[in-house]
């Protein structure tokens, strides 16, 4: 077991633990953050886990879930629009997961060569991060002078 290895370990136990638990409790509202944040969880891991064990299929894998994942939260939450349930704030949890993503992928354009897959990581990254905010922002309420959202 090599360091890349170790870290998704460490951050799939944190961060799974977590999503299992929102997503196993509480009203639908918080249920969608915890969908958010698996997203947010499994696609950093799977990147180390790619640089771990020299597989560049994970990170294919990663680059698709960092597209689709903020895609289908926010399709769930245009369906959970009509609850009247009051909407939780999620700010603190999303610059968290920004802030692994972006820890990830800097770690890994170190380690890697120019090329390539640095530009695929950046991409991911991008992605990931820009995603997650904007899923945060909808579940919270939507984004201020936008008409229904």
């Amino acid at each position: 077991m090599n360091g890349w290895i170790l870290a998704a370990t460490v951050e799939l136990g944190g961060g799974g633990a977590a999503t299992l638990w929102g997503v196993s409790t509480g009203p639908p509202a918080r249920r969608l953050i915890a969908q958010n944040l698996t997203t947010s969880v499994v696609c950093p891991a799977l990147l180390l886990l790619a640089q771990g064990y020299g597989r560049p299929s994970y990170v294919d894998l990663a680059l698709l879930l960092a597209l689709l994942g903020p895609v289908g939260t926010l399709v769930f939450a245009r369906l959970l629009s009509d609850e009247p349930a009051r909407r939780p704030s999620a700010w603190g949890l999303t610059w968290v997961a920004a802030g692994l993503a972006a820890a990830v992928v800097v770690a890994l354009c170190a380690a890697g060569t120019p090329g390539r897959s640095m530009v695929k990581l950046l991409l991911i990254g991008t992605l990931l991060i820009s995603g997650n905010i904007i899923a945060s922002r909808a579940l919270a309420g939507g984004f201020r002078g936008v008409r229904g959202g």
